[in-house]
């Protein structure tokens, strides 16, 4: 089950509660896992941090693998720490990273002085950009044991996505691996608005967007990435490595 915004005070991983309404998009499991911190709200300059594609240019990350990112809203975070290897289910929205993984300011200005939720829906617009690789956008408690593990430097993680009762013979699903980091300000901003714009039933309530305020929201920004597509041939992948 998805991962809840809440923290687990025993520090192990609980899985969450079914959050209300959560069946948005294809393969979205019960759950909710945002959080709307200070300025929840698009403000001034807000969502230019995650729509910007400036930065070094790199291998551009091919669209079939981008639409599965976005046609999925549940995967599976794997990582390590003191105890050993773990996984859990978080809920995230995909979106489209800035240039730089400290708030590049270059991001910043992409949206300009007024960017709002506008700058946001540009940038995710522009997800062909060269160089402009994906970004996932999730919630969990550093708290939890796997945001504990997270907030380690150097932590990296491995995920999946797919979804649920499949085929075998239109089996498609995503592999993943990259580094996770908590956002802040402006960035934390523009992410909120991009995952609220996947899971609007988050702010349709008080209670939960109250609750869900005192939690992080985090980026992961994948660095490998495989499809796997068996509807276009047994074993069928593409690949993609923004390194």
């Amino acid at each position: 089950m998805a991962e809840m915004s809440g923290a687990d005070d025993s520090g192990e991983d609980t899985g969450g509660e079914a959050g209300p309404g959560a069946t948005a998009g294809v393969g979205g499991a019960a759950g909710s896992g945002a959080t709307a911190g200070p300025g929840g709200a698009a403000g001034p300059a807000g969502a230019a941090g995650v729509g910007g594609a400036s930065g070094a240019a790199g291998p551009d990350c091919p669209e079939a693998i981008r639409r599965a990112l976005a046609a999925h809203t549940t995967m599976t975070l794997a990582y390590v720490d003191e105890d050993g290897p773990q996984a859990c289910a978080v809920l995230y929205a995909a979106g489209v990273a800035s240039g730089a993984e400290d708030g590049g300011a270059a991001g910043v200005e992409a949206g300009g002085p007024s960017g709002g939720a506008s700058g946001v829906a540009s940038g995710v617009a522009g997800a062909g950009a060269v160089g402009a690789g994906p970004a996932l956008y999730f919630v969990t408690a550093t708290t939890t044991r796997h945001g504990r593990a997270l907030v380690e430097p150097g932590a990296r993680v491995a995920f999946t996505a797919q979804r649920d009762g499949q085929e075998w013979s239109g089996l498609t699903g995503l592999q993943g691996r990259g580094r996770c980091r908590p956002l802040t300000g402006a960035e934390r901003v523009a992410g909120w608005q991009v995952y609220v714009e996947r899971f609007p039933f988050v702010t349709a309530s008080d209670r939960l967007r109250a609750a869900l305020e005192r939690t992080t929201l985090w980026e992961l920004r994948p660095d490998w990435l495989r499809l796997i597509d068996n509807g276009q041939g047994f074993g069928h992948k593409e690949e993609w490595s923004g390194r």
